[in-house]
């Protein structure tokens, strides 16, 4: 996988450009940058020393000591400027998604507040009341209360007639006789629903309300005979919003706006209150606004609409986090917790999840290669090169210490990628479980108001229903179901549960038919309107063989509560659960998303190769969660390093909290960064680390040796057969090599010569018999012995140290014979670290014989890839 996530940090300005900007507010990069100046004020005054002291002697060395210096130049800007970049990245990617979420989940709340006010203004009972054909205030009014029995997000519900006269409301906290707001005679003269927000002498006690209106006809001449308006609890949903969802930490507030950008609510009314015009930043580039004299990181978000519901004119949400604070998170060390092999097969990936990162790992590679070429360079010189000796000692101690601060560096970038990934799918899988409660609570709510409609508890309380009853059941379910798409069948049972109406396909096969036994007798034991119950998650007939939940209520005589019968309404699931999948997802590349059981077993996924019904192989401690609790790790998904997240569902409002039912459902995130790299992660330095030995220097005998990894081993070389490392890039594939050993060759510039080619063998196929793993790591070392010089490839390159005759010791697994390479064993760090020497003498007895011919003798034939001939493999033919 060579593409890296689409996000919103693909729209986010180069790093260079905001470097200064943020950087005063980072103490970490700060001090970094600091450091870097250190050590590359150091390499400059090594370089100038060299030059002084001893130009002569240093001539072979000061050329890979400018590349150094220049190298080390590059590197500390690219890395500072990194470091910031991703700071300032994340910061806004996470705020972005908490921006993104309030509009969301606002206006798909709301959306369902159109569909209740259209659907409510059509009640028979309500239209006979102010139609004037009953006249019992205190019996509508019970049944308005019932409404918001079932729907709890309203605070109030009035009806009124033409002339804005209050005919029954149902809050006895501000009674109403009579209004005259506008927006009466806007929704009698409207087709539609009229959408009301501001301050309304209906809601006399609030600041502003937001009402839902439709207006009503005569259930016998269709003339319009008044108004009912739906009052949307609007500050308790808000509140309940921030609270889940909001800033633990009290860092950056999160807010609603209009279409002026002044806050409608805010999670902090003290610090952002209410009618506040603030600074918005819609294409969410990464610039510093000022509110109320401080400086601000903001993203802010307007609605993309809801199934064709636009979403109140101009609302928008917007995350504010003050930039003085936006990059002082403490998080957990990640990376320490990981498996090592995990950690390190997943920083090679890092071209796919942080680009920056993967670059600045390259340029550190580079700067470690030149300074362990300067290193083998000057190993074993004697005699006028004592000259150097200071100089040399000074590289090897700040050739040290300029990797250990490219180690640390790139493990705070790469930590500050990796926490960010894991936060953001933790929020996108809390995001999934909210969607996926308040849809639910919907379901809950129109089964049991269904459930009241007079006509078919009337009906369905005669000792059989008729043809005739059953066909006006199945219109006014038909009616029903036109507004509520999110259903595909509604079915009418009655107390045998023998379904006597339906909507849906596939009637003739439905009508007549029962529903199961332990449905019915949990419906026929319902003991108020208030109940409900649901099936399982399982595949039904009424469904097509389909998974899904189908929603129950008991419906009651009308004269008593006796249970006649019941109502069923068949949730579409499988595009609906999978639609609040892909809308948190929000757009996000190589991402899957998943609803599952306690158990693992899917509801509902992305991944196509995973389909509902079968089981999620996760760690099963990702779905022993709380409710409401979320957790993230990193692990093997697929042959993928994956980062995976899981929140477990806290219900909504009354919805699986205190209404009696319970059904955990845990959203997954899977995020895959790159192939499982068996053999080809890099090797940890940290691991390798050689301590030095109070023994070494003591007489002119101690050796100094070229160490490096091949195949997850620490092997040695004596450093003075190693001319220099090269990248692995720089080798020409060719197919006139007889022998597997042999991967290509190198050409080498010679001073004052002509272009020399050398043959590169696989150090690792020499040793195991396979052929290595080659990684942005990969490196092939120059090694000379007598006339012959070869190149060998190595994993990775590690150090130049000397080492104590004492501590070369001969390996009592060496055999005589040319086929064992590995002749003597070095005992390192007080005999903790083993390294493997090999034996020069019989490495170039295996490769140099008679049967492998001098490059420079033969016709150089390219691997034949069915493609052309890179560019340096035609230099080198015409050469």
């Amino acid at each position: 996988m060579t593409t890296h996530n689409a996000t919103d940090k693909d729209k986010i300005l180069p790093p260079e450009t905001h470097t200064e900007t943020f950087l005063p507010y980072m103490r970490d990069v700060a001090r970094c940058e600091q450091s870097l100046q250190e050590l590359n004020q150091m390499w400059r005054i090594i370089e100038a020393s060299a030059k002084m002291n001893c130009p002569a002697e240093a001539k072979s060395i000061l050329p890979t000591m400018a590349a150094t210096r220049s190298g080390f130049s590059r590197l500390e800007r690219e890395l500072v400027s990194s470091l910031a970049h991703e700071k300032v990245c994340n910061v806004l990617a996470e705020i972005g998604t908490k921006a993104r979420y309030v509009i969301d989940i606002v206006v798909r709340n709301l959306f369902e507040r159109t569909a209740d006010v259209g659907f409510l203004a059509t009640d028979r009972e309500l239209c006979n009341f102010v139609a004037g054909l009953t006249d019992s205030v205190e019996a509508t009014r019970y049944r308005l209360r019932e409404y918001r029995n079932k729907y709890t997000v309203y605070d109030e519900i009035i009806l009124l007639d033409t002339e804005g006269n209050v005919l029954v409301q149902i809050d006895p906290t501000t009674p109403l006789e009579h209004s005259a707001d506008p927006l009466i005679r806007q929704t009698l003269e409207s087709d539609t629903y009229v959408e009301t927000f501001r301050a309304t002498d209906l809601r006399p006690a609030k600041e502003r309300a937001l009402v839902y209106s439709r207006r009503m006809h005569h259930p016998q001449t269709g003339a319009v005979i008044g108004v009912l308006c739906l009052c949307f609890h609007f500050e308790e949903e808000m509140a309940g919003i921030f609270a889940a969802h909001g800033d633990p930490q009290g860092r950056s507030n999160m807010l609603l706006l209009d279409g002026e950008n002044r806050v409608i609510a805010s999670a902090d009314a003290l610090w952002i209150p209410p009618g506040s015009e603030v600074p918005v930043n819609i294409d969410g580039q990464p610039r510093l606004m000022m509110h109320s004299g401080r400086q601000y990181l903001v993203r802010t978000f307007a609605s993309e609409g809801y199934q064709g519901y636009p979403g109140p004119a101009g609302w928008q949400g917007q995350v504010m986090i003050p930039v003085d604070v936006a990059f002082n998170d403490s998080a957990s060390d990640t990376l320490s917790q990981l498996a090592p092999e995990v950690a390190e097969g997943l920083l090679a990936h890092a071209h796919s999840f942080c680009p920056p990162l993967h670059d600045i790992m390259t340029a550190a590679k580079t700067i470690q290669r030149i300074v362990w070429n300067g290193q083998v360079m000057t190993a074993g010189q004697r005699g006028e090169m004592i000259k150097l000796k200071t100089i040399l000692d000074q590289i090897s101690e700040t050739g040290n210490r300029s990797n250990e601060l490219f180690a640390q560096s790139i493990h705070d970038l790469y930590q500050t990628v990796l926490v960010s990934s894991m936060r953001d799918a933790e929020f996108t899988t809390s995001l999934m479980v909210d969607l996926l409660d308040r849809n639910l609570y919907e379901r809950s709510d129109d089964c049991r108001w269904w459930a009241l409609t007079p006509e078919l508890r009337s009906m369905l309380a005669q000792d059989q229903v008729s043809a005739d009853d059953s066909a006006k059941i199945s219109s006014i379910l038909a009616a029903i179901n036109r507004l509520y798409t999110v259903y595909t069948r509604l079915f009418v049972y009655d107390r045998h549960g023998r379904i006597v109406a339906s909507t849906g396909d596939a009637l003739e096969s439905v009508l007549g038919s029962h529903i199961d036994q332990t449905t019915l007798e949990a419906v026929s034991t319902l003991r108020s309107a208030q109940q409900y119950h649901v099936s399982p998650f399982s595949p039904s007939n009424l469904y097509d063989g389909r998974h899904t939940y189908i929603y129950h209520a008991a419906i009651r005589a009308l004269d008593q509560d006796a249970v006649v019968g019941g109502i069923g309404i068949v949730f579409d699931a499988e595009p609906e659960l999978r639609n609040m999948l892909v809308a948190g997802l929000s757009g996000k590349q190589r991402m899957s998303a998943f609803y599952v059981s306690r158990d693992g077993r899917i509801l509902s996924s992305t991944d196509a190769a995973r389909p509902v019904g079968g089981t999620l192989e996760i760690d099963a401690t990702m779905l022993q969660l709380d409710h409401g609790a979320h957790r993230s790790g990193v692990t093997l998904h697929d042959g993928q390093y994956a980062i995976v997240a899981t929140s477990a569902s806290s219900g909504y409002r009354e919805f699986k909290t205190s209404d009696g039912y319970q059904e955990d459902v845990i959203a997954v995130v899977l995020q895959c960064f790159g192939a499982v790299n068996e053999g080809g992660a890099a090797n940890s330095s940290s691991a390798f680390q050689l301590e030095q030995d109070v023994a070494v220097n003591r007489n002119g005998e101690d050796l100094e040796y070229a160490t490096f990894f091949s195949d997850h081993s620490l092997f040695a070389i004596a450093a003075v057969h190693v001319m220099e490392a090269v990248p692995y890039s720089e080798v020409l594939p060719t197919s006139m090599g007889s022998r597997p050993e042999q991967i290509g060759i190198l050409g080498l510039e010679r001073e004052g010569q002509h272009r020399d080619f050398i043959w590169v063998f696989d150090l690792g196929f020499l040793i195991r018999g396979t052929r290595s793993a080659i990684t942005s790591s990969s490196q092939v070392m120059i090694v000379q012995h007598g006339a012959h010089t070869i190149g060998l490839l190595a994993d990775e390159l590690h150090a130049v140290p000397q080492f104590g005759q004492a501590q070369i010791i001969r390996t009592p697994f060496a055999l005589q014979g040319e086929s064992m390479l590995v002749s003597h064993v070095i005992k390192a760090n007080g005999g903790q670290l083993l390294i493997q020497a090999i034996a020069v003498d019989r490495l170039f007895a295996w490769v140099v014989d008679g049967s492998v011919p001098h490059p420079n003798a033969l016709e150089l034939v390219p691997q034949d890839t069915g493609a052309a001939p890179p560019p340096q493999v035609e230099a080198l033919l015409a050469a």
